[in-house]
């Protein structure tokens, strides 16, 4: 923050305190000529309705006055002052430690019980698996849902198929360290237009989707270009995260225009590593959780 910013804040914060301040004391004075307290101000409407001189009641002026010096106490204790770190020395950061070792004392014993079993075991826990999907939901229904069903572009971590393995270190190692996959563009490897159309056409065949069979006839020899990743049967690679495009189970929708997309655009998909964040202990008990959807 700058000096100028500094100063403006103090000043804009502080100026507007002291301007109400003022303004009840200047309004709460007698005026000359105004009239006595409880007396008609000289003010009618509609002939008989008068107005009279009554101000607030003591005890409701003064709640502005305990309002403005109980702001003005605040923004000395709180940082709110530009660069004044105030009295009280409280940070946000410090109050999110605070609360993470207070969660930590009382919960950390049990995550560790937890850690301490396998995830095949862990995932037969009713009071453990409650626990994971709180979890889960806090940290990745945002891109896997609150059912884990997914949606475009983020699995389904409930239907048996798995980008990079189903086993229980392979769904652990995809929440601390992430995952990255790509897809780069195959328009021109595949011979243009032509060769894009009749592969998707032979992707679309090997799920037993609606296809042009002539096409998909033709496609299948372009697809050897495909073979590298996803294996000359299709089945995919989850050494690289490669899908298996036999089994009708769609990360981009299974149309014919998707698939045609995907050859033409490339797909590119990364899912962060949570390790640092979540840690070891939270990720196990997600992990168990994860891996109960699909047994």
């Amino acid at each position: 923050m700058s000096n100028f910013m500094h100063w403006f804040i103090i000043i804009i914060s502080v100026g507007s305190f002291l301007g109400c301040l003022w303004l009840i004391w200047s309004t709460s004075k007698p005026r000359k000529g105004e009239a006595a307290q409880g007396e008609e101000t000289g003010h009618t409407w509609d002939g008989d309705l008068a107005e009279y001189n009554n101000p607030l009641p003591r005890w409701w002026l003064w709640l502005f006055y305990i309002t403005i010096v109980f702001g003005l106490g605040y923004m000395a204790f709180y940082p709110a002052l530009g660069k004044f770190a105030g009295t009280g020395k409280w940070t946000q950061v410090k109050q999110y430690e605070n609360e993470m070792q207070a969660a930590d004392d009382k919960y950390g014993k049990l995550f560790k019980q937890y850690a301490a079993q396998p995830i095949p075991q862990l995932a037969s826990n009713t009071a453990a698996m409650k626990t994971g999907q709180r979890l889960f939901i806090n940290y990745c229904s945002t891109c896997h849902g609150s059912d884990a069903g997914g949606a475009i572009g983020f699995p389904s971590l409930k239907d048996r198929d798995w980008l990079y393995g189903s086993s229980p270190e392979a769904i652990k190692t995809s929440i601390l360290d992430g995952r990255s996959g790509n897809m780069p563009p195959m328009a021109a490897s595949l011979g243009g237009e032509q060769g894009v159309d009749e592969v998707a056409h032979y992707v679309m065949s090997l799920s037993g989707a609606p296809h042009d069979a002539s096409k998909a006839t033709a496609g299948k020899a372009r697809f050897v270009v495909c073979a590298g990743c996803h294996g000359l049967e299709g089945k995919g690679n989850q050494a690289i995260g490669a899908p298996n495009l036999t089994d009708d189970i769609w990360l981009y929708r299974g149309s014919i225009g998707a698939v045609k997309k995907a050859i033409i655009e490339g797909r590119a998909g990364n899912m962060p590593g949570h390790r640092e964040f979540l840690g070891e202990q939270k990720s196990h008990v997600i992990a168990a959780y994860i891996y109960s959807l699909s047994q």
